[in-house]
């Protein structure tokens, strides 16, 4: 099942494809575009996770394209991908409400890195997230599985919070633990996490919470 999806803007055809392929993966998909018309049609069509803009493009500017995603989705975190690496180039785009900046020539591994930070940031900004049929408030502490209400103890909603903010990624058992029990994690029996982890999976009904023996736990999208 998708989660995520990325709008792509960059008019080079190689560039382009690498983008996709380094940005794809489970629970994620991507819409690739080329010019600044193809990106705010399929952005009026759709409320991407995150687009990642070139400036430079055939038929006008990026950051046109921001200025105009600012005034309608201004939710929408937007990340510049640019040869434009002088300060004032940087500078007008982070002013205009870019969320990151990243100058070519770049790392496909480090811009996916920075591209997952963002979208995880993103998640714990929001409060709110849809994701898999469920609905997780987490200000308002009001968690959903369709239009059932899961009551969550305080420990597994922060155990939740933290396992879909990094999903896919294996969070490990100290990490929790440091996490979750902020005032005396060094005197809590591993065992109290593994227990507070089987009753959050009852609760939710799901086994989207998948255990990596001896590292942790991981929410996964399929």
């Amino acid at each position: 099942m998708v989660t995520e999806q990325i709008l792509i803007l960059e008019d080079d055809s190689e560039l382009n494809r690498g983008l996709c392929a380094a940005l794809k993966s489970d629970g994620r998909s991507v819409v690739s575009t080329r010019t600044v018309k193809e990106a705010r049609e399929q952005i009026e069509l759709i409320t991407p996770s995150l687009a990642l803009l070139d400036v430079n493009l055939p038929d006008g500017s990026g950051l046109d394209l921001l200025k105009w995603i600012r005034s309608v989705k201004p939710e929408l975190p937007v990340v510049m991908l640019t040869a434009n690496d002088t300060d004032e180039d940087v500078v007008k785009g982070l002013e205009l409400g870019a969320d990151d900046y990243i100058t070519k020539p770049f790392s496909l591994s480090v811009l996916r890195a920075r591209v997952n930070a963002r979208l995880r940031k993103t998640v714990s900004e929001q409060g709110v997230l849809q994701i898999a049929g469920f609905s997780f408030d987490f200000d308002k502490m009001r968690f959903m599985k369709g239009d059932e209400v899961l009551e969550l103890s305080k420990t597994e909603q922060k155990i939740l919070k933290i396992l879909v903010a990094n999903k896919g990624i294996t969070v490990r058992r100290s990490e929790l633990i440091d996490k979750v029990w902020t005032d005396g994690s060094e005197y809590v029996d591993e065992n109290a996490l593994s227990v507070s982890v089987k009753r959050l999976r009852g609760k939710l009904g799901t086994d989207r919470i998948k255990t990596v023996y001896g590292i942790g736990y991981c929410w996964v999208n399929d």
